[in-house]
């Protein structure tokens, strides 16, 4: 007979799926769009003199698109199930953002609406290689360790903060910013793509852990509809709608805000590689604590950190040690929302519509995320500064974690999947 999670346990059952995913999300859509584009800044500057705000809107365009594609992902998902999902949107978001080097030359008068279009391509099809479609598996493997694991999980974008600014330099230092973009595309297609391949799989039934399931052994959860009617749904995607806001153009700016204070761009990658050590370790901690305390008191005190670090970048120059602390703060508490976003929707809603639920709720994270960075970008082109919109998001980062605080306590039961919704998740 088969062991279940609660006879040998959720790590040895699930490790090497948690493996998999955690490079699936290190090298998918959502961290290496938002790790490259901040110094593609001065090589497109100078190759086509185009502002800051034009070339940094193809991360909002890239955000929104997948953020209302997001639902439909998820519900895939559900569906099918993660592996065709997550498996066919790495290769296809590989590809695709390695056609990002294809741009033709400044003398194409159209070349500005060009990349536009390759970074609409590539928003359409990488969604599902994003913790939209990966989470639902180390929800279905994992529920006593359930935050641990989706810290581990969503380390992937701390790996990917560490290593894709250094990798992206290195590139458009000696081979140019098109040939960087080939450069990056080698991580999913070469890297996250066998591994998944391989290792990759969601448990049979008789593998989930047992407090996700009815008695019959079928899944629960509310529907999406039931989550839409719910109060704590919509303080969750507010929450997650203004930190976002703040959170995206800070991250995506780092580089330009630094080279305004007076750092070369090696040092600002290494700021960026501090950051994304801070982004480990939010994980991480944040995962570890959401499995012994209620998720409001752990997420309000980390989601503050940022305001500290917008406070630090703040005026004119600024030390490197004095910078990586910012950035070190700023990625901790970004580790921190997205473990909560999984969380948080797992514990509250269930599991038998997770995706749509959690598409949904991932849906602002991408909208604002992408819209940031061009308010950010514009207020700098306008103000010469980026200190009006540091001064805002200060607050913002507070009042966006104060909003988790009146959650309230988990369910303590959750309705069984419908018939339809049982066929669906058993096939998968």
């Amino acid at each position: 007979m088969v062991a279940t999670t609660e006879e040998r346990g959720e790590f040895a059952l699930g490790w090497k799926v948690l493996f998999a995913s955690m490079l699936g999300v290190a090298c998918g859509a959502s961290p290496i769009p938002f790790n490259v584009i901040g110094f593609t800044v001065e090589p497109l500057i100078s190759e086509f003199g185009w502002t800051r705000t034009q070339i940094l809107m193809p991360i909002t365009i890239f955000g929104i698109i997948a953020s209302l594609l997001a639902p439909f992902f998820g519900s895939l998902a559900d569906k099918y199930g993660v592996r065709k999902v997550a498996l066919y949107s790495l290769l296809a978001f590989g590809i695709s953002f390695g056609m990002i080097a294809l741009t033709p030359a400044a003398q194409v008068t159209s070349t500005l609406y060009i990349y536009y279009a390759l970074w609409v391509l590539v928003g359409l099809v990488g969604i599902g290689s994003t913790p939209v479609s990966w989470s639902r598996a180390i929800n279905l493997w994992f529920y006593r360790h359930r935050g641990l694991a989706l810290g581990i999980l969503l380390m992937g974008t701390s790996l990917a903060a560490i290593v894709v600014p250094k990798l992206a330099v290195w590139g458009i230092e000696n081979y140019g910013w098109r040939s960087m973009f080939a450069i990056i595309a080698i991580l999913p297609l070469f890297i996250a793509l066998p591994l998944g391949y391989f290792l990759f799989r969601e448990p049979r039934t008789d593998e989930r852990p047992l407090a996700i399931t009815s008695a019959t052994g079928h899944l629960t959860g509310v529907t999406l509809g039931s989550a839409l009617k719910d109060y704590r749904f919509w303080l969750i995607w507010v929450s997650i709608a203004i930190i976002a806001t703040a959170f995206g153009g800070a991250f995506i700016n780092m580089p330009a805000m630094l080279s305004d204070r007076g750092l070369e761009a090696q040092t600002a990658a290494s700021v960026m590689g501090v950051l994304g050590i801070g982004i480990l370790t939010g994980r991480i901690i944040t995962g570890a604590l959401l499995d012994r305390f209620w998720a409001g008191f752990v997420a309000f005190p980390l989601l503050c950190l940022p305001a500290i670090s917008c406070y630090i970048l703040l005026g004119g120059s600024i030390t490197f040690p004095m910078a990586a602390l910012a950035g070190f703060l700023l990625g901790f508490a970004a580790g921190a929302e997205s473990d909560l976003i999984a969380y948080l929707t797992g514990r509250y809603f269930g599991m038998a519509h997770y995706g749509k639920i959690y598409g949904m709720l991932y849906m602002p994270f991408g909208f604002f995320s992408a819209l940031s960075p061009i308010i950010y970008a514009n207020v700098r082109d306008t103000a010469g500064s980026y200190d009006p919109v540091l001064s805002v998001a200060v607050f913002a980062f507070v009042a966006g974690g104060s909003l988790l605080l009146l959650l309230g306590r988990y369910p303590d039961n959750l309705p069984e999947a419908s018939v339809s919704n049982k066929l669906a998740t058993e096939a998968s």
